[in-house]
């Protein structure tokens, strides 16, 4: 066959994100898997409900307002970061599966979602946000499920993330950065 009607599978590094990404997706037949997919999708769209649990946790925890915010900053920042890498890397989302949700853009690497996520994680873990870490894997695996991005756009996203936040995080506590 000739390179334009070869269609045999990935091999490598892509071909796992392939078969990753269209194992995961299947899980989304199921309505109830379906709908936490799009919901946890729809949280993440641009960091919102991070940034709805720093505003909330600086609302709460008066002693600590300011290290919430700055953990809401660094959780943005990491997000906006993660867009500028997008731009540069310009990675196609997955084809081979029906996406589950629809995206703002069509760029795939990293995930925002997750690159915000992990940020939150990081941030809000460390002022005691315990609800924070899983709810962060959740919407990390969510994207797989949605189809819209391979495993190592979100483990990219994930590092991404949990970097910003651990590079920030004696500004977010106070101290110098």
């Amino acid at each position: 066959m000739d390179d334009l009607h070869d269609h045999s599978p990935p091999r490598g590094l892509h071909g796992v994100d392939h078969r990753i990404v269209s194992a995961l997706r299947a899980c989304g037949a199921d309505p109830r898997v379906a709908g936490a997919a799009r919901a946890l999708s729809w949280a993440g769209e641009h960091g919102a409900v991070w940034v709805a649990a720093g505003l909330a946790g600086a609302v709460v925890d008066r002693p600590r307002r300011g290290a919430w915010l700055r953990g809401t900053a660094l959780t943005a920042g990491a997000h906006a970061a993660s867009s500028l890498v997008k731009r540069v890397v310009r990675r196609p989302r997955p084809a081979h599966v029906e996406p589950l949700v629809a995206t703002v853009g069509r760029h795939s690497f990293p995930s925002s979602h997750a690159t915000s996520a992990a940020a939150a994680a990081v941030a809000f873990g460390a002022l005691g946000a315990r609800a924070v870490p899983p709810l962060a894997a959740a919407v990390c695996v969510s994207r797989l499920v949605a189809g819209v991005h391979y495993p190592s756009d979100v483990a990219a996203g994930a590092a991404l993330g949990a970097l910003t936040a651990r590079l920030g995080a004696r500004w977010m506590t106070g101290g110098t950065a």
